[in-house]
């Protein structure tokens, strides 16, 4: 009792970074809705007349037509104007979970987080229309990166890089067929003819990533290499899917291709490349409740906060002095958000369960789960060192000059003459804050001292993705109700 006494001490001072009062002024709800509305900022094809981000215009209106398949919409992935698939199916796979598990404490912003999911998923159905053939990506990456221009006035190349049974993409496959079963248990109870449209697509799929394996880096390359490279391998994806067809779908034949490939699952990486971690916890749900059952998935599970707890003797992570969580590699809120997320789903599944954790000598509970996710959560939202929150819109400072085109340029509606692959440099550059304010977007985040470049030129700290708004959604739902 003195060990969980003195970690849940421990990440209650975490929580406590700043000054108390502070705290009180943290409002999840309104960051819930602005983390949906960014969403919107990110949209690509045609705006519906309920668009909230109205300096946002229509874009790529003729994307796949290289290829006669029609691929407007989706999303722009971040700062730029590519639509990467594997990424975008991954943030479409989290908005979906988060609306799974936190859905009925969302309110009225429940609506707007199943539009963003069906953005993703209608673009998916495009991708997956025809069999054996899925789309991977739209957009040339080496001439947008080259340019900064504002989507409703790309004039770069918008190539349609595809898969087919000769050119195999797993990866990307899997992760499309989780995000559409994982989307069909969204809607379910919302509209069931697009939940079983959505499951049926999935199934087809996942047996196309299944049966024509290999990677997506050698069928597309250039396109993939070096932004969106899959650097652990498909294997994980696969087995990904295969546990939300697996949810959708209660057929077992699903559940032992996860069985029987648990060798793969090694690590507790979690994000749009690596779904081990997220497995490892979205498996043992099914398996937690039966107290004999010695699953591998649950000890993963365990493993997984056993190397996050800030005491733990197996910890792998490093924290801040401000109580920031840090991961090696660029963009550190991709993994603040993402894990947070985790530790949340998994400390509810711990506490409807009766579980605890073992780390040596460290008792963990579910509520010592919920307050390390906590104790994130608030220093994104302004409890930190610098009293600035790293989502831009939310609090009174936040990043003012992001990394990202659309909110660089001036909208259409101000300069409606078109602006060349060039013609945005000025705005870049200029020292000003961005001319429109893409509210929700969570920038990459601060370094490991705590200190904030607040610099366009800085992408690893000032630009906003897509893959680190998604889990975060499910996150603030949850602590909604504080």
């Amino acid at each position: 009792m003195v060990v969980v006494s003195k970690l849940s001490l421990l990440l209650t001072m975490m929580m406590m970074v700043t000054i108390v009062k502070s705290l009180s002024l943290i409002n999840y709800g309104d960051a819930l809705t602005k983390s949906i509305l960014f969403f919107e900022g990110q949209r690509s094809g045609k705006l519906p007349p309920s668009q909230r981000m109205t300096w946002r215009k229509d874009s790529a209106l003729h994307d796949g037509c290289d290829i006669l398949m029609n691929m407007v919409g989706g999303y722009y992935d971040a700062g730029d104007n590519v639509k990467f698939n594997f990424p975008m199916a991954y943030t479409t796979t989290m908005l979906a979970w988060s609306v799974v598990e936190f859905g009925e404490l969302m309110g009225p912003d429940l609506q707007h987080a199943l539009e963003a999911i069906r953005w993703g998923t209608d673009y998916f159905l495009k991708a997956t229309k025809r069999p054996n053939i899925v789309v991977a990506q739209v957009g040339d990456p080496i001439s947008d990166h080259d340019c900064w221009e504002r989507p409703e006035d790309m004039d770069t190349s918008r190539t349609t890089y595809y898969l087919s049974a000769t050119r195999p993409g797993s990866e990307v496959s899997a992760e499309i067929a989780a995000a559409l079963a994982a989307s069909s248990i969204a809607f379910r109870n919302i509209n069931r003819g697009y939940s079983r449209i959505l499951l049926a697509r999935a199934k087809r799929v996942f047996d196309f990533a299944n049966y024509h394996r290999g990677s997506y880096n050698n069928a597309i390359g250039s396109g993939a290499c070096p932004f969106y490279c899959d650097i652990n391998g498909y294997i994980d994806e696969l087995i990904w899917g295969a546990a939300w067809l697996y949810k959708a779908s209660n057929n077992q034949y699903y559940m032992n291709f996860v069985k029987s490939n648990i060798e793969y699952i090694q690590s507790n990486e979690f994000g749009w490349d690596s779904k081990h971690a997220g497995i490892n916890v979205l498996v043992s749900h099914w398996m937690m409740n039966d107290a004999s059952n010695q699953s591998p998935f649950i000890s993963n599970a365990d493993n997984l906060i056993c190397s996050l707890l800030p005491n733990s003797p197996t910890k792998s992570v490093t924290y801040s002095k401000g109580g920031l969580l840090f991961k090696a590699g660029p963009s550190n809120l991709q993994h603040v958000t993402a894990l947070s997320f985790l530790l949340v789903v998994y400390g509810h599944y711990m506490e409807a369960n009766n579980k605890i954790v073992n780390c040596g000598n460290v008792v963990a509970k579910p509520c010592d789960l919920i307050n390390l996710a906590k104790s994130q959560v608030d220093y994104v939202l302004g409890n930190n060192p610098l009293e600035m929150s790293y989502m831009v819109g939310y609090g009174q400072k936040y990043p003012q000059k992001i990394h990202h085109r659309g909110s660089t340029l001036p909208s259409l509606d101000v300069h409606p003459k078109h602006m060349g692959c060039r013609d945005g440099d000025k705005y870049f550059q200029s020292s000003t804050p961005n001319i429109n304010v893409l509210i929700g977007a969570i920038v990459g985040g601060p370094a490991n001292d705590d200190s904030f470049q607040d610099s366009r030129y800085n992408v690893s700290q000032s630009e906003p993705t897509t893959y680190i708004n998604a889990p975060f959604v499910g996150v603030l739902a949850y602590f909604k109700k504080y």
